[in-house]
């Protein structure tokens, strides 16, 4: 029975995240999550902060905030912490895109839409080239080759309007795709009338970060992760760098809804990572060496695989159904992911795991690849 629900919880389609089965013991390639621990400092910062529980933490995260502006060459007030990269990125639409529409590409993180539907906001699905890259030239306009930056409302009843945003993972996700840093700054140029937000949640294992351009360009905002390259998937922590003026919006937003959003063990955690820059350094460089060796070893096996500057690959096979292959792997114990979806839907994603998980994929990977060619 839906009675109960709102007609805007009845018709939002959710994000669903990657598999986390409980029924056996995978090698886990599913979900971009980091096969090394999080740096030696990371427990021991947490350890001390236990006995401050019974305490609010601060809602500023002033702490934090000044360790990752010391990172980054900012200011403290050019830095905003949210609850995982996934928190900032929802607090942007409502901050800067609802209203009018936002632009992003066609293919990429599946969350996107699902936060323009929750905050009503209008969408444009920018295709991208047949070789998985963005063009930043078709982010003109309206980025359909109209002559105006207005979007109609839809059948949906969604609001239409200015374009008020571009939003552009780099990497992108599920490809691994990588703009140069270049591009970035052309985008942010280009589009000064613009909230242009850069989703930074693989820079590490590849890419040149943008966050030095938010100090050149009031409308840029980059939004980074301690998931990924930090090892803290667990805690949740994300942070966004940009103008006074973004980070006013987004705090603004937060501050409407859950003014501690970051509890005490994720911010001691998360500077104590942020502070071990050689131990994040190695570990990241360690993917990169896997990511690039099983790319090669791939391609040798018949695979595509798309260049990517991410921990993850997108790979496909000529002969082999993607679908079937994602089962035929789990069933050997070994989890990718599968988005049955349109453009994609012949493609897997897989996660770079220990030298030792991609030898036992690599070999069932090979297998199924040479049956087919029996």
């Amino acid at each position: 029975m839906t009675g109960f629900l709102s007609d805007l919880a009845s018709g939002i389609t959710p994000y669903v995240p990657g598999e986390q089965p409980a029924d056996r013991q995978y090698i886990k390639l599913n979900t971009n999550e980091n096969p090394y621990g999080p740096a030696p400092g990371v427990q021991k910062a947490i350890e001390a902060e236990i006995s401050n529980l019974r305490l609010y933490p601060d809602p500023e995260c002033s702490s934090l905030r000044r360790c990752i502006a010391e990172k980054y060459g900012v200011s403290t007030e050019n830095v905003f912490v949210g609850n995982g990269s996934d928190e900032v990125l929802a607090f942007a639409f409502p901050a800067f895109f609802t209203g009018g529409a936002v632009l992003f590409p066609n293919i990429t993180y599946s969350f996107y839409p699902v936060y323009a539907d929750l905050f009503q906001t209008r969408y444009v699905e920018i295709p991208l080239r047949r070789d998985f890259s963005i063009d930043i030239r078709d982010y003109e306009t309206d980025g359909t080759g109209l002559a105006t930056p207005e979007v109609t409302a839809g059948e949906d009843g969604r609001t239409g309007g200015k374009i008020r945003g571009i939003l552009i993972p780099n990497p992108n996700a599920p490809t691994g795709v990588c703009l140069g840093l270049d591009q970035i700054e052309k985008l942010a140029a280009g589009h000064s009338d613009k909230v242009v937000l850069i989703d930074e949640a693989y820079i590490d294992f590849g890419g040149e970060s943008a966050a030095a351009l938010t100090r050149r360009y009031e409308n840029l905002l980059v939004v980074m992760t301690l998931s990924k390259s930090r090892s803290l998937a667990g805690l949740r922590v994300g942070f966004a760098i940009g103008s006074k003026v973004l980070i006013d919006g987004l705090n603004t937003v937060k501050n409407s809804f859950n003014s501690y959003t970051i509890d005490r063990l994720a911010m001691a955690g998360a500077e104590a990572a942020i502070r071990d820059e050689a131990y994040f350094r190695k570990t990241a460089d360690m993917i990169v060496s896997t990511r690039e060796r099983v790319a090669d070893s791939l391609i040798k096996l018949g695979f595509d695989v798309v260049p990517s500057k991410a921990n993850f690959l997108f790979i496909s096979h000529p002969s082999i159904k993607a679908a079937e292959l994602f089962k035929a792997l789990r069933e050997r114990g070994i989890l990718v992911r599968y988005f049955n979806k349109p453009l994609i839907d012949d493609r897997l994603r897989v996660t770079i795991g220990t030298d030792g998980e991609m030898d036992v994929f690599l070999e069932a990977a090979g297998e199924l690849a040479r049956r087919q060619l029996r």
